[in-house]
C-alpha cells in the first residue's frame, strides 16, 4: 500500500473527536473524547464551533442536543499541551494574544437561536461546566456532577462561568471560591462584578483579557502541573 493510501485509511479510521448528527428535528452533538473523559482540545473547539453553527443553520433542526461518549461530559480544557516543558501556555514562551472571540463555542452557542438541551451522560469540570451552563436546559444522569475547578488551577472561568454563575446561584454561593489561587480568585471576582453589568458577547472580550496575565503566573504553572500530578497545589499568589 503505498504513502497516501495508507494516510487515507488512517484518516478513514480515525473518530472525530466531536459527532454530528440529525434526526427527526433533533440535532445530536457528541463530544467523543472518552479516553480524555472529553476534555477539549484545540481541534475539538474548531469542531464543536462547526457543529453548533451548522445546526443552528440547518431549518430541519428545532432542538440540539449537546452531550459526551463515556462516562465524563466533559472534564475541561486538555491540560496536556499546557504543562509540557517549554511549549506551555505557562513557561516562559509567548502566549498568543491572537483569538476570534466571535466563533469560540461559549459564544457561538449564547448567540444560537436554535434551543439547546445539554445531556450530561457524566461529570462536567471547568471548560465543561461552563459549556453545560450556556445551553438553555440541563438534564443530568445520576451521579453527573458539575465543578467550577477553575481558581484551583490558578486561572478564572474562560468560557463564560463568571457571568453564568451569579446570575442562575446568587452572588454568595458564587463566590464560593476560597482557599485557592490568590490572583485567580480575585480576577474571577473582578469578572463577576463587570459581569453583572455587561452583555455576555462583551463579558468574553474581557475574560480573556484577564486570563493572559493569570497563564503567566507562577501559580498557573503550579495549578496546572498540581492537576496532572494528582497532588494538593502550592500556591504562592504570584
Amino acid at each position: 500500500m503505498n504513502q497516501i493510501a495508507k494516510v487515507a485509511e488512517t484518516a478513514a479510521d480515525a473518530s472525530p473527536e466531536v459527532l454530528h448528527t440529525v434526526a427527526d428535528h433533533i440535532a445530536t452533538i457528541t463530544l467523543n473524547r472518552p479516553e480524555r473523559m472529553n476534555t477539549i482540545s484545540g481541534p475539538m473547539l474548531n469542531q464543536l464551533t462547526q457543529a453548533l453553527l451548522d445546526a443552528d443553520r440547518d431549518p430541519d433542526v428545532r432542538v440540539v442536543i449537546l452531550t459526551g461518549t463515556g462516562r465524563a461530559f466533559c472534564a475541561g480544557l486538555d491540560l496536556t499541551q499546557a504543562t509540557r516543558g517549554s511549549t506551555g501556555i505557562t513557561a516562559s514562551a509567548s502566549v498568543s494574544t491572537m483569538l476570534d472571540l466571535k466563533f469560540t463555542p461559549p459564544t457561538v452557542l449564547f448567540n444560537m437561536d436554535t434551543p439547546v438541551i445539554c445531556a450530561l451522560n457524566g461529570s462536567a469540570a471547568g471548560y465543561g461546566m461552563d459549556t453545560a451552563l450556556g445551553c438553555d436546559m440541563r438534564v443530568m444522569a445520576k451521579g453527573a456532577k458539575m465543578a467550577a475547578a477553575f481558581t484551583k488551577r490558578g486561572i478564572l472561568p474562560e468560557s463564560g462561568g463568571a457571568w453564568f454563575l451569579p446570575r442562575m446561584l446568587g452572588w454568595a454561593k458564587a463566590a464560593e471560591i476560597a482557599a485557592n489561587a490568590p490572583l485567580a480568585v480575585q480576577a474571577s471576582k473582578r469578572l463577576m462584578r463587570m459581569g453583572l453589568n455587561e452583555t455576555f458577547n462583551d463579558h468574553v472580550h474581557h475574560v480573556f483579557l484577564q486570563l493572559l496575565p493569570l497563564l503567566r503566573t507562577e501559580d498557573a504553572g503550579e495549578g496546572m502541573r498540581a492537576f496532572m500530578e494528582k497532588r494538593p497545589a502550592d500556591f504562592k499568589g504570584r
